[in-house]
């Protein structure tokens, strides 16, 4: 296969899926490392692709715009009595001797921290839970390992895998939920959350209803993928239905406390 027909192939793949990694096309072409990261800097430099960290992604077209994730530092500060609201029922899910895996994300890293001294393994990709349960946390901790990447805030080797971790629930939250599923506005979360998923019994989706009015680019899971939905009492009726007929336990939290 030469330049031009790996080209062709890299772009052909990025009208299925938003985002590749490096390892995805070494095995999809059967080049080496080297010549996939050749063949994603000429990509870019075309414009055809746009290189990301971790791999490639589909360039941004006028159907499907990007929708820009608010930093970590900002988002942590929206909608707290929610997020804590939502993670206080979400913990009372979790059985002492369970293992969970906590996403990043701010509701997640509520959810970490009412597990924190708990009899627990907890697995997590999250900086800010990792530092938080490293000093004050009595819960037997495993951590990604690689490189942190500060937008979308998680550390991730792409050249790893899905994590030696087998956990009981995945407790993962969203940038935005629509019909076909969880929407993320960065590629790399397709990939990190699809492998997580592999990792668990059970989805568990936390996510303040705010987040049914946000429509991202990027379908990082199916609706057929989430077994449970931890929301606070703000959701519609419309939004609800729908989790309800794609067979999503919706468990509402009340604001000042679990229901």
């Amino acid at each position: 296969m030469n330049d031009t027909e790996r080209h062709r192939a890299i772009v052909d793949l990025l009208r299925e899926t938003p985002f590749a990694s490096v390892r995805d096309l070494q095995e999809r072409l059967g080049v080496s490392p080297a010549t996939v990261r050749r063949d994603i800097d000429k990509l870019n430099e075309l414009g055809r692709a746009r290189k990301v960290h971790g791999g490639i992604s589909a360039v941004e077209g006028p159907d499907r715009a990007r929708f820009p994730t608010p930093p970590y530092d900002e988002n942590r500060d929206i909608a707290v009595e929610a997020k804590r609201a939502i993670a206080a029922r979400a913990a009372a899910l979790v059985r002492d001797g369970d293992s969970v895996i906590v996403h990043a994300g701010s509701t997640c890293y509520h959810l970490g921290v009412l597990l924190a001294r708990r009899n627990l393994r907890i697995w997590t990709n999250s900086m800010p839970l990792a530092a938080y349960l490293g000093e004050h946390g009595t819960c037997q901790l495993s951590l990604a390992g690689g490189v942190l990447v500060r937008e979308p805030g998680i550390v991730y080797d792409p050249a790893a895998g899905p994590p030696a971790f087998f956990a009981s629930r995945f407790f993962v939250g969203t940038q935005g939920i629509g019909s076909h599923g969880l929407l993320e506005s960065h590629p790399l979360l397709v990939k990190v959350v699809g492998e997580l998923a592999t990792c668990a019994d059970e989805v568990v989706l936390l996510a303040d209803s705010r987040k049914f009015s946000m429509q991202p680019r990027n379908v990082v899971l199916p609706l057929s993928r989430i077994d449970t939905l931890v929301t606070d009492d703000g959701l519609g009726d419309a939004a609800a239905k729908m989790m309800e007929d794609a067979g999503v336990t919706v468990l509402i939290a009340k604001m000042g406390g679990p229901t």
